[in-house]
C-alpha cells in the first residue's frame, strides 16, 4: 500500500485587523470599504446619527420604530414587494437603534451587491412609512415590553440603568421606549424624527467583502450617492454622569428559584489609555470559565451556571470623552444569594490586595489575541467593527493597536486597572429575586443600603 507524505503545517502568517479605506460621496455620505479575498458574502453597515438622546420628549422608543420601519418597504415597494426583492437577492437586512445611533445592517452576495444596495439606497431616501405598518411595529413593540419585564437579565439592566443614571439622562430609562412612550409613537412623529436626524452628511457606511471585479465607485454613487439631504451637524451629546455610591436594590419577585446579579458602574471607554489594561483585567476577573468569580462561585461552592464580568462601551463623544458600562452578571439559587455575594465581595477584596498572577494575565492574552483571526473572519464581523469604531469616534486603526497594546500590558498593569473598574464599596447591586428570602441576608454582608422595589 502506497502512503502519502504526511502534510506539513505551514508557516504562521502574521496577522493584523484589516484596514479600511476612506472617501466621500458627493452627498457628503462617508465611505469605509474593505476588501477581503474570499468573502462573496459582502457587509454593509450604515451608521446614522440618530441618537436616543435626540428622541422628543415622551416619544422614548421612535428611532427604534423609525429603524424598524427602513425594513418595512419603500415609497417605490409594499413591504411584501421590499421583502420579495431582498429575498430575489439573497439578502438580509436589519437595523437597529442604540444610545450612539441607528445602525442599518445588509449582508448580500457579493453578485447581487447591485441589487442589494438600489433597495438600501431606496430604505433610507424614501422609507414609506405607511401608517398602517408603523401602527403594526407599535403594537409589535408594546407586545415585547411585558416579555421583557418578565425576563430578570433584562428587568435587572433596566433598573441599573434607571438607578444609575440621572432621571433626566437617556441613558436611564429603556433603550425602546416604555408602554406610555411607545403608544404616543404614530407614523407623524416617526417621520418627523427621520427628517430632522437621518441625511447622508453625517452618515458612515462602511462595505466589507471579496471586492475584486466590482466598481465599487460607481456602484455607490448610482445607489447611495443618490440620497440627499442637509449638511446639519452631528447631534450635540451632553457628557455622562452617573452615581455609583454603594447600595443595594432588591427587584421583588416573591417565589423566584434564583436571583438575578446586575452589578457595577461606569468606567472609562475606549479613548482612555487604560482601555487596553482595563479589558485585560476584566477578562482575568470574570471573561472565562476559569475566570476567578467561576473559579469560586461556580465550581468550588455551585452557586451557579455562571457569572460575567464585562466591559461595554455606553456612548462616545466627538471630543474623546465618553463612559463604559463595567458590570458583573449572573444568576444564582435563591438561599444562597447572600453567601454567594459574600463570596464575590471576596474576590473582589483579594484580587485588590493580592493582584493577578503572570499565569491569569498570560492566559487572558492567549484568549483574547490568540483568537482574534479566528473572530474576523467573517465580512460582517470585520464591518460592525468598523461600524462601531465610527460610533464610537476610533481612528480606524483603533482595534489593530488594541491587539498590540493588549499583548504588551503587563500584569501589574491589568490589576491596576480592573481594582480601579470594580472598587468594592462603590458598586451599584441590582438582585432581581424574592425579597423575602434574601433582603436579611443581604444587609448583613454590609455592601451598602438595601432598598426593595416592586417588579
Amino acid at each position: 500500500m502506497d502512503f502519502h507524505p504526511r502534510p506539513q503545517a505551514a508557516a504562521a502568517r502574521p496577522w493584523a485587523f484589516p484596514a479600511p479605506a476612506r472617501s466621500t460621496l458627493g452627498n457628503g455620505l462617508t465611505v469605509l470599504r474593505c476588501d477581503r479575498p474570499g468573502q462573496q458574502v459582502v457587509a454593509v453597515e450604515i451608521n446614522l446619527d440618530a441618537p436616543l438622546e435626540a428622541e422628543p420628549a415622551g416619544l422614548d422608543g421612535v428611532a427604534t420604530i423609525m429603524a424598524r420601519a427602513f425594513t418595512e418597504g419603500t415609497d417605490r415597494h409594499s413591504a411584501e414587494e421590499f421583502a420579495a426583492e431582498l429575498e430575489r437577492c439573497g439578502a438580509t437586512l436589519d437595523a437597529h437603534a442604540d444610545h450612539p445611533g441607528v445602525r442599518v445592517s445588509l449582508e448580500v452576495p457579493v453578485s447581487r451587491l447591485p441589487k442589494a444596495l438600489a433597495l438600501l439606497a431606496d430604505a433610507l431616501r424614501a422609507p414609506a412609512f405607511d401608517e398602517s405598518e408603523i401602527e403594526r411595529l407599535v403594537r409589535n413593540r408594546l407586545d415585547e415590553i411585558p416579555h421583557e419585564s418578565a425576563n430578570p437579565p433584562r428587568r435587572a439592566s433596566k433598573e441599573f440603568s434607571k438607578q444609575l443614571f440621572p432621571a433626566d439622562s437617556r441613558l436611564s430609562r429603556p433603550r425602546q421606549g416604555t408602554e406610555e412612550t411607545v403608544e404616543a409613537i404614530d407614523a407623524g412623529a416617526v417621520r418627523a424624527f427621520y427628517e430632522r436626524h437621518v441625511r447622508p452628511a453625517t452618515a458612515t457606511a462602511v462595505v466589507v467583502g471579496d471586492l475584486e471585479g466590482v466598481d465599487l465607485d460607481t456602484l455607490l454613487k448610482d445607489t447611495l450617492g443618490a440620497w440627499t439631504g442637509d449638511t446639519a451637524q452631528p447631534w450635540p451629546a451632553r457628557p455622562i454622569t452617573a452615581d455609583d455610591t454603594g447600595r443595594v436594590v432588591i427587584v421583588d419577585r416573591p417565589g423566584a428559584v434564583q436571583t438575578q446579579l446586575f452589578i457595577g458602574r461606569v468606567g472609562p471607554d475606549k479613548h482612555d489609555a487604560v482601555w487596553a489594561a482595563q479589558l485585560l483585567g476584566t477578562y482575568c476577573l470574570g471573561g472565562t470559565l476559569t475566570s476567578r468569580l467561576d473559579k469560586v462561585l461556580r465550581e468550588e461552592k455551585g452557586y451557579t451556571y455562571g457569572v460575567r464580568s464585562f466591559a461595554q462601551v455606553l456612548r462616545s463623544l466627538p471630543d474623546g470623552t465618553g463612559a463604559a458600562l463595567l458590570a458583573i452578571s449572573g444568576s444564582v439559587d435563591t438561599p444562597n444569594t447572600g453567601p454567594a455575594l459574600e463570596d464575590l465581595w471576596t474576590v473582589l477584596r483579594t484580587l485588590a490586595a493580592q493582584g493577578l498572577t503572570d499565569a491569569e494575565r498570560d492566559t487572558a492574552v492567549q484568549n483574547l489575541v490568540g483568537v482574534a483571526p479566528l473572530k474576523f473572519e467573517t465580512a460582517a464581523v470585520v464591518a460592525g467593527t468598523l461600524a462601531d469604531q465610527v460610533e464610537q469616534h476610533l481612528p480606524d486603526d483603533f482595534q489593530a493597536q488594541l491587539y498590540r497594546r493588549l499583548a504588551e500590558t503587563g500584569t501589574v498593569e491589568a490589576t491596576a486597572a480592573v481594582v480601579s473598574a470594580f472598587p468594592a464599596d462603590r458598586l451599584l447591586t441590582i438582585l432581581v429575586g424574592d425579597a423575602a428570602q434574601i433582603e436579611e441576608s443581604v444587609k448583613a454582608l454590609g455592601i451598602g443600603e438595601v432598598t426593595v422595589v416592586a417588579a
